[in-house]
Order: C-alpha cells, then sequence, then structure tokens
C-alpha cells in the first residue's frame, strides 16, 4: 500500500501512547519508603500519559501529554498552547476517543502540515496506529489516510514499540536523577527528600523535553525495519537497546553519588524494574485516588490568591537586573578572562529574547492614553445637577 500510494518516509507517520509514573522511584529507595508510610494519595502513583508520534524519516512530533488535572499548582501561570507537550486532561488521565479526536485534530494535523510545509512536500500522510480503545475509528482528515494495525500484531511491528518507547523511558528515568544529582552539586542545603518533593510536573516537562531531544533521528528511522525495511538507511548510531543500557548504567551511578537507602546499593534490575513499571495499569483504588487528588489540587489553586500571569514589565526588568548581577560575578570571580568573556557572551545572546519583549512592552505602555490609568469619577447622587436642568424646574408654583 505504501509503495502503491507513492508514500515517502517523511508522510508515514506512527502514533502510540504509554503511560508514565512521572515521580517514582525504585521502590527499595528510602523517598519511597517514606511516601508509602504517609496518608492519601502517593505521588509514586500519580501517571500521565504519553501520545508519541513519529515517521519513518526518524522526527519525533511533540509529544501530546494527558494529566489528571486542566490546571496544576505547578503550572498555573504557564500559558498551556506554549509547552513542550500538548497539554489534555481528564480526571484518569487515559486517552479516551474524545482526547484521540482531539490529538489528531489540534496536534498531529498542525505538526504535519507545518513539517512537511518546511521540507517543500506535499500534505499526503498516512498515519498507523493500533486499535486500542481510545482511539476514534472514524478520524478524518483531507489528505490523511488512517490505517490500523491488526489485532495482536502491535508489540511485534509497530515502530514505537520497538524500543523508542522504552528507551525515551530509561533517558527520562537517568534525567530524573541527573536532575537531583546536579541540585545537590549546587545547593549546600540540598536533601533529597526537600528536592523530590519538589519535583513538580513543570520539572517533568523539562525531562521529558530533554529525553525527547536525546532520541536521534537515526535511531528512530532504524525502529521501522520490521514494518517498512525499505525506509531503513544504513544505520551507524545507536539502537534503542543500546541506548537503554546506556541510561540505565548512568542512572544506577547517579543513584550511587546520591547514596542513601536503596540508592547507593542499587542495581540494574531495579532500574530496568522502575522503567518497566510504568505500564503497569492502576487499581480500582489508585484511580479513585487519583481522581479525588483532581479535585484537592485544583481547588487549592482556586482558593490562592490569584497573582498577575506571565511576564510583566516588573518582572523582566528583574530578570535583567539579575542576569547582570550574574554576569559581574562571573567577570569579577573568574580568573580566566577569556572563559568569562565567554560565557558572559553567550548570557548576552540568551537573553535577548527577553530584551526584545521588554523593549516591545515599554512602547506599548507608553503609546496608552493617559485615560487609561485614570479612575472614572462616578456622579453622586446628590449632586447639583447642571444649570441647564434646573432652568426647566424653575416654573413658580401658582398662587392659590
Amino acid at each position: 500500500m505504501i509503495e502503491e500510494k507513492g508514500y515517502k518516509p517523511e508522510q508515514v507517520f506512527n502514533m502510540d501512547e504509554t503511560g508514565l509514573f512521572w515521580k517514582k522511584m525504585p521502590s527499595r529507595t528510602y523517598i519511597m519508603k517514606d511516601e508509602a508510610k504517609a496518608p492519601g494519595f502517593k505521588a509514586q502513583k500519580d501517571r500521565v500519559t504519553l501520545i508519541m508520534c513519529g515517521n519513518a524519516a526518524g522526527y519525533m512530533m511533540k509529544p501530546g501529554l494527558i494529566h489528571k488535572s486542566a490546571n496544576p499548582r505547578a503550572l498555573k501561570n504557564k500559558n498551556k498552547n506554549l509547552l513542550p507537550v500538548y497539554w489534555m486532561h481528564n480526571a484518569k488521565a487515559w486517552i479516551t476517543k474524545v482526547l484521540g479526536s482531539n490529538w489528531f485534530h489540534q496536534c498531529f494535523i498542525p505538526q504535519a502540515k507545518e513539517y512537511l510545509h518546511n521540507l517543500g512536500m506535499d500534505f499526503k500522510v498516512l498515519l498507523i496506529m493500533d486499535n486500542a480503545g481510545g482511539h476514534p475509528l472514524d478520524l478524518y482528515y483531507e489528505g490523511v489516510q488512517i490505517e490500523f494495525l491488526p489485532a495482536n500484531t502491535t508489540s511485534l511491528i509497530q515502530p514505537m514499540d520497538q524500543g523508542v518507547i522504552r528507551a525515551f523511558k530509561a533517558l527520562y528515568t537517568r534525567n530524573s536523577l541527573q536532575h537531583l544529582v546536579d541540585a545537590m552539586d549546587t545547593d549546600e542545603n540540598f536533601t533529597l527528600k526537600g528536592y523530590w518533593r519538589n519535583f513538580t510536573i513543570a520539572t517533568c516537562l523539562s525531562v521529558i523535553q530533554t529525553a525527547l531531544k536525546e532520541m536521534k533521528k537515526e535511531t528512530l528511522n532504524a525502529c521501522w525495519k520490521k514494518l517498512w525495511p525499505e525506509s531503513v538507511h544504513d544505520y551507524k548510531g545507536l539502537s534503542p537497546e543500546e541506548i537503554q543500557h546506556e541510561a540505565v548504567d548512568k542512572a544506577v551511578t547517579l543513584a550511587k553519588i546520591l547514596g542513601g537507602e536503596g540508592f547507593e546499593d542499587i542495581t540494574q534490575e531495579e532500574v530496568n524494574n522502575l522503567i518497566d513499571a510504568h505500564s503497569e495499569p492502576l487499581t480500582d483504588q489508585d484511580l479513585l485516588e487519583l481522581t479525588e487528588s483532581v479535585s484537592e489540587e485544583e481547588k487549592e489553586v482556586t482558593d490562592r490568591e490569584e497573582e498577575e500571569q506571565g511576564l510583566t514589565l516588573e518582572r523582566l526588568s528583574q530578570i535583567m537586573r539579575t542576569t547582570k548581577e550574574l554576569q559581574g560575578m562571573i567577570e569579577a570571580w573568574d580568573p580566566h578572562m577569556v572563559r568569562a568573556l565567554k560565557v558572559n557572551n553567550g548570557i548576552d545572546a540568551a537573553i535577548q529574547t527577553y530584551k526584545t519583549v521588554f523593549t516591545t512592552m515599554k512602547k506599548q505602555r507608553q503609546q496608552l492614553p493617559i485615560t487609561m490609568f485614570l479612575k472614572p469619577i462616578k456622579q453622586s447622587q446628590h449632586e447639583t445637577p447642571p444649570e441647564d436642568d434646573l432652568s426647566e424646574d424653575t416654573t413658580e408654583t401658582p398662587e392659590e
């Protein structure tokens, strides 16, 4: 069929979803043991669903993510349209036909169009997926053909199941540990429990983005070997299995650097078990607690005093000042002047985007009419009416 209709590797996509327990560590670690003793919903059972989609040329789309909450506390001031994932939600954090259709029309179609347009190619797309319950069977968009894999063949031939998803989870695990080690190296007051408590869904999104960036084009292309062998180029990069092995080895090293019960003597088997645990279903009790935790979290967000959202002139000004302070410290404290100049030049280049935003907002404020900043004066009910109005009421009452 692919050859019949003349599809090119850039036009053939595969989509699959997977669960991710984004705040879970091996069960033997002391932070998991302490959490297990605490009452209420366990963060280690807080699951999101990732919708991953890539093509036979090795291009990976921005993933869809289904969270239990529409507006989690850690993202309350973030524009949901500008996240590194396409944000969706339902109480069980799992894909439904409605969300599947939403992802197709609002996430897949725009990205596929932009990608093919940038390559100068026609919008002619083949989307391959399995027939899981959350995948709508009636999806339609002009120029898109959808094919469902035969039952019981997903694990055998579906590209995303040929090591891509598991390699991503291995990288996510390693990068989560790296985040903690980096914090330990830079914060004198570091405690693992404290930092893990503050590992929010916002941190999770950052780790997801980093892990996906590490998935090389050649690795993703190689995963099409079973379904479409003609599309696979001579492979010279790391295979998904090799990526997994490297990530697991590094995760073990990082855990031992963190130290403490369950970390200092962690094994590769435990890390692999953690990676595989992401595919385990939640029990009915887990789902009930997950659903109840949604209303509690959203109530907390509602009850808190709302702050002004986003970037303001005052906040941008603070960013500029803090950046200058940082550059001053680098210049003053680094004895290697060439290195310090190189770093500061890099900071200048990186901060330029915010400087442009600051300048634009400042001009907009200056152009606003002064009446925008004045409160309207309300007329008092007892205020003397204008003279014209009085003149109409000055007729003398006739004498009787």
